[in-house]
């Protein structure tokens, strides 16, 4: 049996941390984020703290182990990525099989997180895991692969109205379409710094679907986002903050638009990035609405 010395341990787990990006937080921010929407509103602003950090847990292990299982699957491909060359699998850091190994040790952690949920809420974590299982895998044959990163990140709305109210209602579904558009909209920026090099490897990307079109595709995106939030912001019975904080999501949304009106690479990627400043605005304006106009909070329940 080989031992590993103590700086070879180190060297691991450092690959290891860059598989799952850990070093590069936006990632599960960008999953965080939709959920939070989901649990505020299905408590009306008070949601159990307990549950807030069980959500919050359950995003980072599951984009995690989502991360793994995305290198894994494109481990022929991201060596030939200028943006993905360096990743410890196609770096030849780690195996494939040590990939496979850390995914389903984040995925199974994320599991042991359900326990304390209802049931409404572990069944909704079994689709969720699907959608994120296929999705990497979509890239070969499916023109928009994003509109399955959609489903999958919207995921954690319908997870959090079953783990507080044990049923899903209608608004969860206009919250999940909402976040569809959100998703669609950033992760084309995402695609569009790589389109280069996935027109070079054969990889389908929603930047290719919508060709000369993509920045009118992400600006109708970003639109159908606001239009919807707008819409339920006023069957949530949401106040002033909340349309504020959607504002600056827009202006936020504008600022996006003019950084990839070019396609320059590193602008589609700034722009890519600053989704989570555009989730938090919406989130902050959520939570404070109800915080100021209803005196509602996080708390811990009995």
């Amino acid at each position: 049996m080989t031992t590993l010395s103590l700086g070879q341990i180190k060297t691991k787990l450092d690959a290891y941390e860059r598989l799952i990006r850990l070093d590069k937080p936006v990632g599960f921010m960008l999953l965080m984020w939709p959920t939070l929407w989901g649990l505020w509103i299905a408590t009306r602003g008070a949601p159990d703290v307990r549950l807030v950090a069980v959500f919050v847990l359950g995003t980072i292990l599951m984009r995690s182990a989502g991360c793994a299982i995305n290198d894994w699957a494109d481990r022929e491909f991201d060596g030939a990525v200028k943006r993905t060359a360096m990743r410890p699998l196609a770096a030849g850091e780690i195996s494939g099989r040590e990939a496979l190994w850390v995914g389903a040790a984040c995925a199974l952690a994320a599991a042991l997180l359900l326990i304390p949920l209802n049931w409404p809420a572990r069944f909704w974590a079994l689709p969720a895991l699907a959608i994120a299982a296929i999705y990497p895998f979509t890239k070969r044959f499916f023109s928009i692969p994003q509109a399955i990163l959609g489903v999958a990140f919207s995921m954690g709305i319908p997870m959090a109205f079953a783990a507080v109210r044990g049923e899903v209602p209608l608004i969860v579904a206009w919250l999940m379409l909402a976040n569809f558009f959100w998703v669609l909209a950033f992760d084309t920026e995402y695609a569009m710094v790589d389109r280069d090099d996935d027109i070079r490897i054969g990889i389908r990307t929603s930047a290719l679907f919508f060709g000369r079109f993509d920045v009118l595709a992400v600006a109708g995106c970003y639109a159908a986002f606001i239009a919807m939030m707008v819409l339920i912001g006023n069957a949530a019975g949401l106040g002033p903050i909340y349309y504020f904080g959607l504002t600056l999501a827009t202006t936020l949304a504008l600022h996006h638009l003019w950084l990839i009106r070019d396609r320059d690479r590193m602008r589609c990627f700034a722009a890519f990035r600053g989704n989570n400043l555009f989730g938090m605005a919406v989130f902050v304006g959520v939570a404070l609405d109800y915080a100021v106009r209803t005196g509602a909070w996080p708390r811990w329940y009995a």
